[in-house]
């Protein structure tokens, strides 16, 4: 299978990229789409409740527990002590989709914006030392750059901009 296409949104906590991944998320499916994502979290989490029967089956150590119904599943895999994968592990096993839109993972060499915020809790521009980061979304003006820079509200701009990137076929 062919790699899928991938577009970034990083920033510092609390600059507004949750927002924006989800903003996007709604544009490209409305747009006719198949999108995914991936965040990457950097604390511990968990996405079933104490007590219900995913949970009591990962306490008793299984490595992998999935909950199926007719609306979803999901898989909960357990590292028990192994390395984190890798971003290329986890987007291998990504379904096919149009775009995997990525929240989080900074430092990886894919094309992504920077979301910034007045309220962010670090307000260190990240694009003068990524490389990779294309384009701009902020809550404020933006001086001293030379790449695009949108409002961080401007979903719709942003996200023909993020199909140019990425060479996303039109929708008919």
């Amino acid at each position: 299978m062919d790699k899928p296409r991938v577009f970034g949104i990083s920033g510092w906590k609390n600059s507004g990229k949750t927002g924006l991944a989800v903003r996007l998320v709604e544009e490209f499916t409305r747009r006719g789409y198949r999108i995914s994502t991936i965040k990457h979290a950097h604390h511990d989490f968990d996405i079933d409740k104490v007590g219900a029967d995913s949970y009591r089956h990962r306490q008793a150590g299984a490595h992998e527990v999935t909950i199926v119904s007719g609306t979803r599943y999901a898989i909960m895999h357990e590292l028990r002590g192994a390395p984190e994968p890798t971003f290329e592990e986890i987007l291998a096993r990504i379904a096919p989709c149009d775009l995997v839109l990525i929240e989080g993972y900074k430092r990886e060499p894919i094309p992504k914006i920077e979301a910034r915020r007045l309220e962010a809790a670090n307000r260190e521009p990240l694009a003068p030392s990524d490389p990779f980061i294309a384009a701009i979304a902020a809550d404020h003006p933006v001086p001293a750059t030379t790449l695009p820079v949108f409002d961080l509200d401007d979903t719709h701009a942003i996200a023909d901009f993020i199909a140019g990137i990425v060479d996303l076929p039109r929708k008919q």
